[in-house]
C-alpha cells in the first residue's frame, strides 16, 4: 500500500514537472467516469457533442441532435432549449425514464444521447411532462405534426411563442 503511494506521488511530481512546476488538477470521480464515457462515444451521425470551455472543461458540454427521421426530421436541438414535445416541458426539463427510475451507475453518456435523440424520433404521449403537446399527438398527429413544425420554425402554437430552431 505504501509503495502504492509513492508511485502515485511520483506520477504527481512528474506531471507538474512537464507542466512547469503547476500543480496539476486532481480530476473528481465524476470527471474521471465523465472522461472515460466521452472516449467511448459512439454517437449517430445526427448527434454532437461539443465543449464551449474547451476540452480542459469536460463538466461543460453541449449535446446537439438534428433528428434525421420522424416529426422533428431537419430540426436542430441543442441542449437547452425551448420545444414543443410530449415529454420536454416549457422549462427545458426532459421526461426520460433513464435519467428518472431507470437510472443505473452502468448507463453513460451515450446511452442518454441515444435516449435524447429517440424522444425526437419516437415521441412518447405515454409518459408526458407537457400533457397538452401529449394529447394532441395522442389525439391528433397531424395536427401534432403542424405544431412541430410551427414551433421549429418560430410561432405560437397555443398560447407559447417559440424562438426558431437552429
Amino acid at each position: 500500500m505504501i509503495r502504492l503511494f509513492k508511485v502515485k506521488e511520483q506520477q504527481r511530481e512528474q506531471a507538474e514537472n512537464a507542466n512547469g512546476g503547476i500543480p496539476v488538477k486532481k480530476q473528481s470521480a465524476g470527471e474521471l467516469r465523465l472522461h472515460k464515457d466521452i472516449s467511448e462515444l459512439n454517437l449517430p451521425k445526427s448527434c454532437a457533442i461539443t465543449f464551449p470551455n474547451g476540452k480542459d472543461d469536460l463538466m461543460s458540454f453541449e449535446v446537439t441532435i438534428k433528428p434525421d427521421e420522424g416529426y422533428y426530421a431537419g430540426g436542430t436541438f441543442l441542449f437547452s432549449f425551448q420545444v414543443y414535445h410530449p415529454n420536454i416541458d416549457l422549462e427545458g426539463n426532459v421526461c426520460l425514464n433513464i435519467l428518472r427510475e431507470d437510472w443505473k451507475p452502468v448507463l453513460n453518456i451515450n446511452t442518454i444521447i441515444y435516449g435524447l435523440y429517440h424522444l425526437f424520433t419516437e415521441p412518447n404521449y405515454e409518459d408526458p411532462l407537457n400533457h397538452e403537446a401529449a394529447a394532441v399527438l395522442r389525439d391528433n398527429p397531424k395536427m401534432f405534426e403542424t405544431n412541430v413544425r410551427r414551433a421549429m420554425t418560430g410561432g405560437y402554437v397555443g398560447q407559447t411563442y417559440f424562438t426558431r430552431c437552429m
